[in-house]
């Protein structure tokens, strides 16, 4: 079956992308090796992050590509292959996956969402940032360390002390 998705040069996106096992650590275990895989394929094919959470098995991030680019595709590919290729082989890997020479780290398929106004970046930032105390592993968004809760803090584009309380008392959520 194809997949079709959009082909929207110059667009900012919203994305979740998943590990094959949902009960692993792997993404903050090895969070440094994901952030220098993102820079080089960053720096080989240029976006825009404008926003990332990295949990445990899952990671949320915004994108925005440049003005004659569509291919997140391409680049999500680079960075998963990047990401697994560098680690020992540990993963039970079904057959499907063998035949396609996949290591099984990565679902093949992600979540996008094409951002289409101010309201809806706003709202999707928030999530990324909220989105450690929804699954529990901190009281409060700033508590997390992989997000980019800090940057905006540390360029004043938020409270220290923010909460989604606060998105949904501006009509974000």
């Amino acid at each position: 079956m194809l997949y079709r998705r959009a082909n929207v040069q110059g667009a900012t996106w919203f994305f979740t992308v998943n590990l094959a096992e949902r009960g692993h650590d792997l993404l903050i275990r090895h969070v440094d090796l994901l952030r220098d895989v993102t820079r080089e394929v960053k720096n080989r094919h240029p976006f825009e992050i404008v926003a990332m959470v990295v949990l445990p098995e899952h990671l949320h991030a915004i994108w925005t590509l440049p003005a004659d680019d569509a291919d997140y595709p391409m680049r999500w590919s680079l960075i998963k292959a990047g990401f697994s290729r560098s680690l020992p082989k540990s993963e039970a890997i079904r057959q499907s996956r063998l035949h396609k020479r996949e290591r099984g780290i990565w679902q093949r398929r992600y979540w996008e969402h094409q951002i289409q106004d101010d309201a809806d970046l706003q709202a999707h930032v928030d999530y990324i940032h909220y989105n450690p105390v929804k699954h529990g592993h901190d009281r409060l968004p700033v508590e997390w360390p992989h997000s980019s809760i800090h940057q905006f803090i540390e360029r004043g584009w938020m409270a220290a002390d923010w909460s989604a309380a606060d998105a949904i008392l501006l009509g974000h959520e």
